[in-house]
């Protein structure tokens, strides 16, 4: 654990790019170089675990209109595990009870960079109406970023000096996108529970020293879902369209969505989305048949048992890696 996430709540720190780059690399990617040897990783996603022996995947299902799907029961699904059947021996139903297993951890990536000064007071105010409409989240994680990245966590009773922190930053300097991300999904590693992230950018990166790969390999290994919303309305037309590429990756990566808003009526709209899919996923346990800690790529996938279900969409991630132990020598 760095010293950016054993602070008290509510404090912060500046983090410099190469600190960021330093931070990242410690959990997430000695991770990455220990499961390189199993097999590539582009592709590959995790599932979120609350301890070594039971696997938790987060479902999301809609139906062919894209609405929302929230009545479904235990055993209306199926779980497989590299074509195994699974049992499920944990199930929830979004937030509609306090969850001591799987609590809600919220995430928000906040860009103050230069290039946001037209859109800076449209996402701060946003961002505070959505956090407000949350109080089931047990921490809130704030990461403001622009040539330096600053982290801070804070519980429910902290909520007035999150929106302090959200209002007091003023847009200026370049933009550390990938290290802001690194320096999150690193604070993340001690989290258990349910992880949404929320990323509030134009999508550009000017300064960091992740690159986009690495990026995408520390979300692969992660076990955040990723919320991206950018505004892209004020960037080239050129630019726009690789930032929105960009963004999407992010999202679609982890089982999250990407949402480009111009407006605030539509950003009102993005947030009762995503408000709406928090409280409508559906958390599916199990304790895996493998028990073998080889850092393996384990392919998941979920199915609707009842054929009248057919219809209906299911988004999850695709699978996890395995724990890792070293064999004796």
């Amino acid at each position: 654990m760095n010293g950016t996430q054993r602070q008290t709540p509510g404090r912060r720190r500046a983090v410099t790019g190469t600190e960021a780059r330093r931070y990242m690399r410690r959990p997430i990617l000695t991770i990455l170089s220990l499961l390189t040897a199993s097999g590539p990783l582009h592709g590959q996603a995790v599932v979120f675990r609350t301890g070594i022996d039971l696997v938790n995947v987060a479902v999301t299902v809609t139906d062919r209109d894209g609405e929302l799907v929230t009545d479904l029961t235990r055993d209306d699904f199926a779980i497989t595990e590299e074509e195994e059947p699974q049992t499920i021996s944990y199930f929830s139903r979004g937030l509609e009870r306090h969850d001591e297993t799987l609590p809600l951890h919220l995430g928000l990536l906040f860009d103050t960079s230069g290039s946001m000064a037209e859109d800076l007071e449209l996402s701060r105010s946003a961002a505070i109406k959505f956090l407000n409409a949350l109080p089931t989240a047990e921490t809130m994680t704030l990461v403001d970023f622009d040539t330096e990245v600053r982290v801070a966590r804070y519980g429910q009773a902290d909520f007035p000096r999150l929106v302090e922190r959200i209002r007091m930053r003023e847009p200026d300097g370049w933009t550390a996108l990938y290290d802001a991300l690194g320096v999150y999904l690193d604070g993340a590693t001690d989290q258990t529970g349910r992880k949404i992230l929320i990323l509030y950018t134009d999508g550009g990166d000017t300064r960091s020293a992740v690159t986009f790969s690495d990026a995408m390999d520390m979300l692969r290994i992660s076990d955040v879902t990723v919320y991206a919303i950018g505004f892209l309305e004020n960037q080239r037309r050129s630019d726009r369209i690789a930032h929105r590429q960009r963004l999407s990756r992010m999202s679609e990566l982890t089982g999250g969505v990407a949402f480009f808003p111009t407006s605030t009526e539509a950003l009102d709209e993005v947030y009762e989305q995503i408000r709406s899919e928090i409280e409508a996923r559906y958390a599916l346990g199990y304790i895996a048949t493998n028990s073998v800690m080889d850092g393996s790529w384990r392919k998941v996938e979920i199915a609707l048992t009842d054929s009248r279900r057919r219809g209906l969409k299911i988004r999850a991630r695709p699978g996890y890696f395995a724990p890792y132990r070293e064999s004796e020598p």
